[in-house]
């Protein structure tokens, strides 16, 4: 399919249907977009989908996949641009955190762990997409970072070492992308409105927490065409925390 074709965007949303990936997956649809939303979790991926239908004739699909295995996603890339043309944008909303401990006091298991989920999954999604954006001469890649990457994150040093260290990557893929016409971005929350969130710290004021659904409107305009200007953007969503 010719990319002149094609008048549906395609849109992956790498850990779609999260807290975050949920709310940046029903925001890709509510504007026509074609939506397909990597993930682990069956019971995640059946809420995703049941709300997707509520906004209407459904452009949402989901594959369970590993993002850290680079073997899979080559093959879901390739499926993917096989089957709808190509791949219009990336979004990689998969990461986690681990924290509590002092650096002296955390262990290999749990440094491997942050590098794996928040800076290996994200190399392995924007190396798999990029040689089809390159080919077709447009894209945008936008990756979620941490407020924590900046530092001053006593007790979560993995988590802050490996969100500095995406952040850096997608500076230098921006400068390298650039003549491509494919935008590059990040997005920089710092504590999220998540349960999860509400759950490990109860007692916090949420009402200062950036919401994902807000979060998600910055990711919408960061792929839209209005933000071509924007490259190697990492732009702070705090709410006011």
């Amino acid at each position: 399919m010719a990319d002149a074709e094609r008048k549906t965007r395609t849109v992956v949303v790498a850990g779609g249907t999260g807290a975050l990936g949920k709310a940046v997956s029903l925001a890709f649809l509510a504007t026509g977009a074609r939506v397909i939303a990597t993930y682990l979790s069956e019971q995640e991926y059946d809420s995703l989908a049941s709300e997707a239908h509520v906004i209407g004739p459904s452009g949402i699909s989901g594959i369970k996949l590993d993002v850290m295995d680079e073997a899979a996603v080559a093959r879901f890339t390739a499926d993917t641009e096989t089957k709808y043309g190509g791949i219009d944008a990336l979004v990689i909303t998969v990461g986690g955190y681990a924290g509590g401990k002092r650096l002296w006091e955390a262990d290999l298991t749990t440094f491997d762990k942050m590098i794996n989920l928040n800076l290996r999954a994200a190399f392995v999604m924007a190396r798999a997409v990029l040689p089809g954006m390159i080919r077709q001469k447009h894209g945008a890649i936008v990756n979620v970072a941490s407020k924590a990457g900046y530092g001053h994150s006593a007790g979560a040093s993995l988590y802050a070492a490996s969100k500095a260290g995406v952040m850096a990557l997608f500076d230098s893929l921006a400068e390298e992308a650039k003549g491509y016409n494919i935008n590059v971005n990040s997005v920089v929350p710092s504590v999220m409105d998540t349960p999860a969130n509400r759950k490990a710290m109860p007692k916090a004021d949420f009402s200062v927490w950036p919401r994902t659904e807000d979060v998600a409107k910055v990711i919408l305009f960061l792929c839209s065409k209005e933000a071509r200007l924007v490259q190697g953007a990492a732009v702070p969503v705090y709410g006011r925390t």
